[in-house]
Parts: structure tokens; sequence; C-alpha cells
């Protein structure tokens, strides 16, 4: 398909997560989970939960100002802090739903559309295990749609991984425009190594009250999952000898654009 994405309608994503960590020691893990395809727009129109608790459910304080405040008002008033004004179309969420009152969203993705369809930025929402969050605003300096083959470069400014330094650039890659999702985010240390790999690439499914049932029986208490699986790589890496890196105290500004594209 051309840089036009679909009429966005709300979808479910069953998708697998990889990351594969390069060096010092090798560490790769792949796991099936999945993620929530939600336009902004749609939101009071959904089968999911919404502002409510439910088996699966979204609540807007879980994103953005994290404050309950309109999800909407934070990402144009974060897109227009940068002046990414030819985002004025459409905005999707594509993150991960309460499950049974629970949520973690180790990153969450903002598609941020043109009027005519194409994607002009990605806002990547990321949060760590300490109640910290930064999202990293990535899109093109002259705003030109952005395409599946395109690398976005941006520099590392939150602590994520107590394995991984709070320095060096991460490269994103998205691909939003077939019947897949596809997200890749790759890190590089200070001297320009790539030593992560990441990736969250899944189908998309019409979200429906028959479907929402089915992911929630076939991926149990997936919000549970994911922390669990992060403290368990975790353990993994500290019996492979990586060294553990204290906490930084997080930076004063919690967002950040990729190379080239200013603040107002």
């Amino acid at each position: 398909m051309g840089i036009e994405a679909e009429h966005q309608n709300a979808e479910i994503i069953c998708a697998n997560v990889m990351h594969g960590r390069l060096f010092p020691k090798r560490n790769n893990f792949t796991y099936g989970i999945y993620y929530l395809s939600l336009p902004l727009s749609q939101l009071n129109e959904t089968a999911l939960a919404y502002n409510k608790f439910g088996a699966l459910s979204f609540y807007d304080k879980d994103h953005g100002a994290c404050d309950g405040s309109s999800l909407q008002n934070w990402a144009k008033s974060l897109l227009a802090r940068y002046k990414l004004d030819q985002a004025d179309g459409e905005i999707v969420l594509v993150c991960m739903p309460r499950v049974l009152g629970y949520v973690f969203n180790p990153v969450s993705f903002w598609l941020c559309y043109n009027q005519d369809h194409s994607l002009r930025a990605v806002i990547c929402e990321v949060h760590n295990t300490f109640g910290e969050r930064h999202s990293y605003i990535c899109a093109h300096e002259d705003q030109r749609p952005i395409l599946k083959n395109d690398v976005l470069e941006g520099q590392k400014l939150f602590h994520v991984s107590p394995f991984l330094a709070r320095e060096g650039k991460y490269h994103f890659r998205f691909d939003v425009f077939s019947r897949n999702f596809a997200a890749w985010i790759d890190y590089y240390d200070h001297e320009g190594k790539k030593q992560l790999v990441t990736s969250l690439i899944g189908a998309k499914i019409v979200l429906n009250k028959d479907n929402l049932s089915h992911v929630f029986w076939r991926y149990p208490l997936v919000t549970v999952k994911a922390i669990t699986l992060i403290h368990w790589q975790a353990l993994k890496l500290i019996s492979k000898g990586i060294k553990y890196i204290k906490r930084p105290e997080q930076l004063s500004k919690k967002h950040s654009a990729t190379n080239n594209v200013t603040e107002n």
C-alpha cells in the first residue's frame, strides 16, 4: 500500500514482542501479546470499558498528562510545541489495555496523521518500572510522510533498563500501512554500536466484544505477564554478569524529538 493509511477504526493487534541484546552478553526473548489501536475520536464508541472498570478497559489517566485530562489536547499541544502542524488529522493510540484493572505500558505509540491519512508523526510514550515517563516525538524535519523504510534517529534521554546507560541514541522505524502493525526501536551506545534491537509486530483484527473475549483468554493477564517478564529478564541479565546501573534522577524535561525537529 502507498503512504495513505486505511480508514482508522478501533482494532486489536495480536503481536509478538522481541528484544535482542547483542553485547556484552547476548540475551534474546520473544513473547505473544496484544495491543489496542484506538482512534482518539472514537474512544466513546468502542466495545471496550472506557474510564470504568471492566475485564478489559481503557482509562485516559494512563496516558498523556496521566491526570485524566483530554488525550487529544495533550497530543496536539505536544505536536504544536515541535511545530508539527502537518499532523492535523486523526490520532490513533496503540497501547495495552487495563486487564482486571491493572496496566503497565512499557511503550505506547501515538500515530499522528495528516488530513490526507498519511502518517506525519509518532509519539513514543515510554514508561519505566519506577513510575516515570518520557515521550519521544518522531518526525521528519520537513514533515513529509513517514514511510516504512524511514529511520528516525533521536538521543536516548530516559532511563528504562537498569542494564543500559542513559546515553547513546535510538533508531525508530514504523510500518502502519497494511493489515499488520510494526514498530522497531534499536539502541546504539555512546560509541555508535548497536546494542539492543526491539520490535513489536502483529496483525490487526476488529475490536469488538467477541475479539476482546478471545484475546482476554488467549493471553491471560497480559499486563501482569509483561511486568513479570521484565523482571524475569532482569534476573537473567544479572545471572550473566551484566552490570546493574543505578537509576539516575530523571531529567526535568519529559519529552524530546528526533534529530532536526526543533521545539518552539
